[in-house]
């Protein structure tokens, strides 16, 4: 029998730990330097334990979401 969701440690606990993946993922997707990805803004939310971290490079802005359990990100979307 497994642990729930409440009993496992979670892997993306900090605000920096979400930031740095995020960050990850998009230079990875869009094949730019981390130098140039700007952190507009960071959302975590209790209920679905998810990170929301917005961020920015050029003329274009990505909202990225990510499971805090798994450690994984689950959502990328561009606006």
């Amino acid at each position: 029998m497994s642990p729930g969701i409440g009993l496992m440690k979670r892997r993306l606990e900090k605000e920096q730990d979400a930031i740095s993946l995020a960050v990850s993922g998009i230079s990875k997707k869009y094949n730019i330097q981390p130098s140039q990805i700007k952190t507009l803004e960071t959302k975590y939310h209790d209920d679905a334990g998810d990170w929301y971290v917005a961020l920015g490079w050029d003329e274009k802005k990505a909202i990225i979401r990510m499971d805090s359990v798994q450690g994984t990100i689950t959502e990328i979307k561009e606006i």
